[in-house]
Parts: structure tokens; C-alpha cells; sequence
């Protein structure tokens, strides 16, 4: 019998698949395109932002797939909070590289805090779960 997604399920989870599917793209573009033009710096920069986009668009999936188990605040407070640190921690590195910007380096550590605060939801999540079977 299919496992009903919930709408919100489902948005994440199309979400992390656009995460995925970009992050491959500018994996790509890091490999091929940047090395004309950007430092050795920027590359690294840019790769950095390609890990962890990638990285937490898998872990996003495996949120999803958690909460067709658990369902609590804690799980989509974290799946809110690992789009907000992808898009702000990998987002400010890629405009940075992109555009020069240096200001968008005082938005990359909030990126990286919304990550932690994911991850930790998770764990709240998990330890606030009260399993009913018997």
C-alpha cells in the first residue's frame, strides 16, 4: 500500500530535488566554467557551496522521509531551516563568487547557523517522539 505524502511533504521534497538537481548543475559549472575566469579561491568557494547544497538537499529527502514516520513541529521547523541554509549559506557563496560582493560573506554564517539549528531540530524531533507501538 503507497505511503500518503502530505502537501508539505511533497513541496520538501520537490524542493530537495531541485536543490539536487541545481547542485549538479553548478557542480558542473565549478568543474568546467569557473577555472576561465575566477581565482583558485573562488573555485574552492564555489565548490564549498556545491558540498553542502548537495549534501543537505540528500539530507532534505531523508527529513521527508522521516516524517512519513514522525510527524511533529520539530521535523518541519527542520526542513524550513535546512532550505533557509542552503539558500543563504551556499546562495551568499555563490553571489559572492559570482558577483564580487563582499558583503554577502556576513550572510554565509547565518546559512551555516540555519544548518545547525536543522540538524538539531532533528534531534528534538526525534527525542520528543513518543513511539506508540506495541
Amino acid at each position: 500500500m503507497p505511503i500518503k505524502l502530505t502537501g508539505t511533504t511533497r513541496l520538501f521534497l520537490i524542493i530537495a530535488s531541485l536543490l539536487g538537481a541545481s547542485g549538479v548543475a553548478l557542480g558542473a559549472y565549478a568543474s568546467h566554467g569557473l577555472a576561465a575566469w575566477a581565482t583558485l579561491k573562488e573555485i574552492e568557494y564555489f565548490q564549498l557551496a556545491v558540498t553542502y547544497q548537495l549534501f543537505h538537499a540528500v539530507t532534505l529527502l531523508g527529513v521527508c522521509l522521516l516524517s512519513l514516520f514522525i510527524t511533529n513541529a520539530f521535523l518541519l521547523a527542520s526542513k524550513i531551516a535546512f532550505v533557509l541554509g542552503v539558500v543563504l549559506f551556499s546562495g551568499s557563496l555563490y553571489l559572492y563568487v559570482l558577483t564580487g560582493t563582499k558583503i554577502l560573506g556576513a550572510i554565509t554564517p547565518i546559512g551555516g547557523l540555519c544548518l545547525i539549528v536543522a540538524w538539531l531540530l532533528i534531534t528534538l524531533s526525534l527525542l520528543s517522539h513518543r513511539n506508540n507501538a506495541k
